[in-house]
């Protein structure tokens, strides 16, 4: 039975609650424009906003998310690091 006060997000399985990336963003003191800074016309502050607080992404999105990390941080992490899904 489907909880009436539970976001109709969850319930169809687009929403995975607060990732990895959100943690990291906060530790290494990455702000979400540090990376749209490191891609631009690619990631905008929307996509980053939408992958740290779970919104299922596509591959694709994962992808410019993940490479505008690594760039912005000089860092070379595997996507399992920024994501739970």
């Amino acid at each position: 039975m489907e909880n009436e006060n539970e976001p109709a997000e969850r319930a169809d399985g687009r929403q995975m609650g607060e990732q990895p990336l959100a943690k990291l963003l906060r530790e290494k003191g990455v702000s979400r424009h540090d990376l749209v800074l490191a891609a631009p016309g690619e990631v905008t502050h929307k996509l980053v906003k939408r992958a740290e607080t779970g919104r299922r992404l596509t591959a694709h999105s994962k992808n410019l998310v993940l490479r505008a990390w690594n760039k912005a941080t000089g860092e070379n992490r595997p996507m399992s690091d920024l994501f739970s899904y």
